[in-house]
């Protein structure tokens, strides 16, 4: 690696989420000296980190704060040579919900982050983007240089810390660069995601699963592939100032998607329609299918989870992890995630 990682500090924010806290431990297991933001609660809790092995917990050093206040963001940038920003409220449905919450966490907080790494003199910033950007796919494969719909409040929020971010490059040199993941799957992924909402269902005993829009399609990436994403991000000068997509290469509608889970877990299922789980109509993101090319151009990264075959496998692994019970435990399968 030209960043040469080893003994390397790295801060990762949102590191008690779902792809946060997988990319705390690969770091741990190749060396780098890892600060792990997550965000304050009077529980103490370290989010999906408490479940990591003790070795983990024992390596990292852990900060409690909040994206939203620039003191906290820069204090724990403090000392860093890299930082990788995936803190953000990332559920669609809760945007509608409460659209203030995103602007604040999602703009203001990324630009917390690109403030203080050009105050700080951070050797590399990655943030982290989303394939929802996009909106609906116009072309396909999706490439870098498709137009940006904000068809949620989500989505918008997120094009706008995705540009804070870009400009800070183009105004200071900050060294940015910003990864734009497509539909991320795996172990401890929320059931707001509509691959855990299938699986939970299904482990626990349901056979009409429900669920909104059917029709749209995804191009899911397993957890494994996205957190090498960052990795390659951090170790190539090619994609500063520039946004590169992470993706498998392949897309399967959701309904097929709930077929071929139920086909993994050896059982069969119907599908009921949900209205409560339906976006408004123009909201809804239609087609999502992921060019790659740049990735495997400029970082030399490319899916190991890629096509029909290493989605299945990918789904085998996250089925494996869901019907553990004390993990399965942890989820409300009769409930509807905002």
């Amino acid at each position: 690696m030209t960043m040469q990682l080893k003994g390397k500090k790295v801060l990762v924010t949102g590191a008690d989420g779902f792809i946060g806290s997988h990319l705390v431990e690969h770091l741990v297991d190749i060396g780098a000296q890892v600060r792990a933001f997550v965000y304050y609660n009077s529980f103490n809790s370290w989010g999906w980190l408490d479940e990591s092995e003790p070795r983990v917990k024992q390596a990292i050093e852990v900060f409690a704060g909040d994206i939203r206040d620039p003191h906290g963001v820069r204090t724990a940038m403090q000392g860093c040579d890299v930082v990788l920003n995936l803190a953000a409220l990332i559920a669609i449905p809760y945007s509608y919900h409460s659209p203030d919450t995103y602007v604040d966490t999602n703009v203001k907080g990324t630009l917390n982050v690109v403030q203080a790494a050009r105050e700080l003199g951070v050797a590399r910033v990655v943030h982290t983007s989303t394939s929802e950007v996009y909106g609906t796919a116009r072309f396909v494969p999706i490439t870098e240089a498709h137009p940006l719909q904000g068809q949620s409040p989500y989505s918008a929020s997120k094009i706008g810390a995705d540009q804070i971010a870009l400009s800070f490059f183009t105004s200071f040199e900050t060294p940015v660069a910003v990864l734009r993941p497509f539909n991320t799957y795996g172990p401890r992924q929320s059931a707001r995601a509509v691959i855990p909402t299938i699986i939970t269902q299904i482990a626990s005993g349901k056979r009409r699963i429900k669920l909104g829009a059917v029709h749209p399609t995804r191009d899911f990436s397993f957890v494994e592939d996205t957190v090498r994403g960052f990795i390659a991000a951090m170790d190539s000068k090619e994609v500063i100032g520039t946004v590169t997509n992470i993706g498998s290469g392949f897309e399967i509608s959701i309904g097929d998607t709930a077929h071929a889970i139920a086909k993994l877990m050896g059982t069969q299922i119907e599908i009921e329609g949900d209205s409560s789980r339906l976006r408004p109509a123009a909201s809804e993101v239609e087609r999502l299918f992921a060019s790659y090319e740049k990735a495997q151009r400029r970082m030399n990264w490319q899916p190991a989870y890629g096509g029909r075959e290493g989605f299945e496998r990918g789904l085998a692994k996250t089925i494996e992890w869901f019907t553990k019970p004390a993990n399965l435990a942890n989820y409300k399968s009769d409930q509807y995630n905002l």
